[in-house]
């Protein structure tokens, strides 16, 4: 019992010691308080959430563009022209007066305006245009230009909120929110055709070319059209042309003033192995791309390809799934020959095989 108290009584001088000696050498202690959690966690919820950083760095350079075009007055009985006006927006690529439209914005056009966020009316050129990518772009002359901020190197994920800034229905500029449902990095799908990006933040008229962008006000596509089926109500699905294909498009279109595609003329599955079992689940090792379909008198047909060889490599490039080989082909200058390494009823063969231009019908 004695020694417990005497335990006890030690203690007690120790940090009676300790206390005298850290207030006497370190008297600003005396002063301190401890932080109120509580405070701070309301005051974070009470901070707004707000994308005006983003809208600061990327609204100045979407501009509204304007067309008129004399067309045929489809309503008069007799041929009579008419003046049409047409309405949408664009991006300002460069400091050297490139914009990003849409093809179907300026098509038909005689001529062609824009209106910058700071007042200024242009006169636009055009320069070229894609109808596959439904893209064009334009140019303008003018010092001081405010361009769209941008990351060659960026990488939407599916989930990412973005941003859709543009001029619907001439009322001026207006930014709606949405996040990605499907980033479109897979290029050109089996048939030619764009995988444009798809996401939920409203694309109305006068939307069509505008800028897509994310939290940090960075491009990440140019606003493309609304998904529309006839005779039924769908909303929160629209689509936007992916920045490293609208970049890509826009560098042809400012070099050659047109786009041109390859194809070869196949159809195709991702398969397990040789036998040709799809590939249902990306845990899967991939074996190969077995063609399903070959058309006559394409590029693989003249080339010797069949219907059931599997595609190793091209041009000694492995692709994960049709749609990447495809991309891969439409980017190679046409007449380019390149050499198919297949599986052919177990064999292995190598196959040279000269691309095509693809043309629109």
């Amino acid at each position: 019992m004695r020694t417990s108290l005497l335990f006890i009584l030690r203690s007690i001088a120790y940090g009676l010691a300790l206390a005298f000696i850290l207030v006497w050498f370190f008297p600003n202690l005396a002063g301190i308080s401890l932080p109120s959690f509580q405070s701070q966690a309301e005051e974070q919820s009470t901070a707004p959430v707000s994308y005006s950083r983003a809208v600061r760095r990327a609204a100045p350079a979407v501009v509204n563009v304007y067309t008129r075009s004399r067309i045929v007055d489809p309503r008069s009985l007799r041929p009579r022209t008419i003046e049409r006006q047409e309405l949408g927006s664009g991006v300002i690529m460069s400091a050297e007066g490139y914009i990003l439209t849409n093809y179907h914005v300026v098509y038909g056009a005689d001529h062609i305006e824009v209106a910058l966020q700071d007042g200024r009316w242009l006169e636009a050129v055009l320069i070229g245009q894609d109808e596959i990518s439904d893209l064009a772009v334009l140019y303008v002359q003018a010092d001081n230009l405010p361009v769209i901020p941008q990351d060659p190197a960026i990488e939407p994920q599916v989930g990412d909120l973005v941003l859709a800034i543009g001029n619907p229905l001439n009322l001026g500029q207006t930014i709606t929110q949405g996040i990605i449902s499907a980033n479109g990095n897979t290029g050109l799908s089996s048939r030619g055709y764009p995988d444009f990006m798809r996401m939920d933040a409203a694309i109305n008229k006068g939307n069509s070319g505008g800028a897509l962008v994310n939290s940090n006000g960075v491009l990440v596509g140019i606003n493309a059209a609304a998904f529309q089926v006839q005779n039924q109500d769908i909303q929160g699905i629209f689509f936007a042309v992916p920045y490293q294909l609208a970049r890509n498009i826009m560098e042809k279109l400012i070099k050659y003033g047109r786009v041109t595609r390859s194809y070869l003329g196949v159809s195709g599955e991702a398969v397990v192995n040789s036998a040709g079992d799809r590939l249902f689940s990306t845990g899967q090792p991939l074996y190969g791309l077995m063609l399903t379909e070959v058309a006559a008198g394409g590029p693989a047909a003249v080339a010797g390809l069949q219907s059931g060889d599997i595609i190793l490599e091209i041009a000694g490039q492995q692709f994960a799934d049709m749609r990447q080989a495809m991309n891969f082909i439409a980017e190679t200058a046409p007449d380019t020959e390149l050499p198919f390494t297949i599986d052919r009823g177990g064999q292995r063969l190598t196959i040279v095989t000269t691309v095509r231009e693809q043309r629109r019908r």
